[in-house]
């Protein structure tokens, strides 16, 4: 009996041991885990669990010919995809616009639309936010017009006041862009259209900074997260309400805007922000060849840059409106 106890043993002891050979030859398992990618870095990391306890996750698939995302709390650029890069924006000419208008105008300003206005419109096949010739807004309804169904009449209205004339008006929208070193960046008029000058060019880069810079405006930013702006019919003017082409609003959490873009040229455009966990997060897609997918791409970098933003760098929205007070 004892014999077959010490066989026993020695059975169990060299299954352990050839059991052990066969784990340390085995080759180490697939990884299966997600991988995350920060575009600016270059860097891959395995997946784990961020200080905030969220996923991360791979930087996502962007169609469009240039994107770029910063964390405008800290400054840190989250991704970035031909950021540098020189090209047309369409319609997002117009938030230089209303950062021009905001400095020059008070919102209370009353502007006669004229025929002038109308025309330009309907000429250019642009959108409009269907004014009319002798109707009389103030400077802050003719923004939500310009801003939100993205109106080349109400655009070329302000231009036309504020310039006074479109030149004039380009000339300080250029003044503009240089006081905010937007180096990438020309305009050749009010609203993006392809004519005259081919609309102009910008970056990526200059677009998102841009956006940070105008966002600061209480104004802007109350009119650019507007999803639609009812304008009551008065003794001046009929009623009209405008509706934003951004269908980023409301689909995600916290986003502000900002403005859509389209020309032939341009392809389909999107400068959007959001503000997630104490952070202002703000970026830019340009050159999408399909409308919808700009707004799905947004969507997606905003939760990659809530993920990726580096806690340790986090200002809270009281220190971030003190250093803008000092800074601006």
């Amino acid at each position: 009996m004892a014999d077959m106890d010490n066989r026993g043993i020695l059975l169990l002891v060299s299954t352990a041991a050839l059991a052990a050979t066969a784990i340390a030859a085995a080759p180490p398992p697939m990884e299966t885990t997600a991988t995350r990618t920060t575009a600016i870095a270059g860097t891959s990391h395995s997946a784990g669990m961020g200080a905030a306890g969220a996923a991360w996750r791979d930087a996502p698939a962007v169609a469009a010919r240039a994107a770029y995302v910063i964390d405008a709390s800290t400054g840190t650029a989250l991704y970035e995809k031909q950021a540098a890069r020189r090209m047309p924006v369409a319609s997002l000419a117009k938030v230089m616009t209303a950062y021009v208008v905001l400095k020059e105008a008070d919102l209370g300003d009353v502007v006669t639309i004229t025929a002038a206005d109308v025309r330009h419109a309907i000429a250019n096949g642009a959108t409009s936010a269907g004014l009319r010739k002798a109707e009389r807004f103030t400077v802050r309804d003719l923004l939500y017009g310009a801003m939100l169904p993205s109106g080349a009449d109400a655009t070329h209205a302000l231009a036309r006041r504020y310039g006074p004339g479109n030149a004039a008006f380009v000339a300080k929208m250029n003044a503009a862009a240089r006081s905010l070193g937007l180096a990438g960046t020309r305009y050749t008029n009010a609203d993006g259209l392809p004519s005259p000058g081919g609309g102009g060019h910008s970056t990526a880069e200059d677009q998102v900074r841009l956006a940070e810079t105008v966002l600061r405006d209480p104004v802007f930013r109350q009119i650019s997260s507007t999803r639609r702006h009812t304008v009551p019919r008065t003794a001046v003017h009929g009623a009209h309400t405008f509706r934003n082409t951004n269908k980023l609003l409301g689909e995600g959490t916290g986003v502000l805007g900002v403005k859509t873009g389209y020309t032939r040229a341009a392809g389909y455009c999107l400068l959007f922000a959001a503000e997630r966990d104490d952070r202002l997060l703000v970026g830019v897609v340009l050159g999408d060849p399909q409308s919808a997918r700009r707004f799905g791409t947004a969507g997606r970098l905003l939760d990659y840059a809530a993920e990726t933003a580096p806690e340790s760098a986090l200002l809270t929205v009281r220190d971030r409106a003190h250093i803008f007070r000092k800074v601006y």
